[in-house]
């Protein structure tokens, strides 16, 4: 299995995904910190935080799975969301909490 198929693997098999550097509890960069702040914001129940740091390929191959430069990257139900600027954004907005909802990955109340 290729880094692609590993990736697609993980975007697949969980409704919110988010490749960090770092882990939630113990992320490595101030990007990465306000993605899990945000998802915490949100109410998510339960992510699938992958920290690249620990995996050359996929910080590698995630970028060009994504075809995105950066991370964090979000996927929610199998779909990329963006990075933490685009999640603060549509954070703001009510977009991310939706999306969210929609994906099943948040407590109610």
């Amino acid at each position: 299995m290729d880094i692609q198929d590993v990736i697609r693997e993980q975007v697949g098999s969980n409704s919110v995904v988010l490749y960090m550097k770092g882990t939630p509890q113990f992320p490595q960069c101030g990007f990465s910190a306000t993605a899990v702040q945000i998802l915490k914001h949100c109410g998510v129940s339960q992510v699938a935080a992958v920290n690249v740091l620990e995996n050359d390929a996929i910080r590698q191959g995630i970028k060009e799975f994504s075809n995105w430069p950066t991370i964090p990257q979000l996927y929610i139900g199998g779909e990329f969301v963006g990075g933490s600027d685009i999640m603060r954004e549509m954070f703001e907005n009510g977009e991310l909490q939706q999306m969210l909802a929609d994906a099943g990955a948040v407590n109610p109340g």
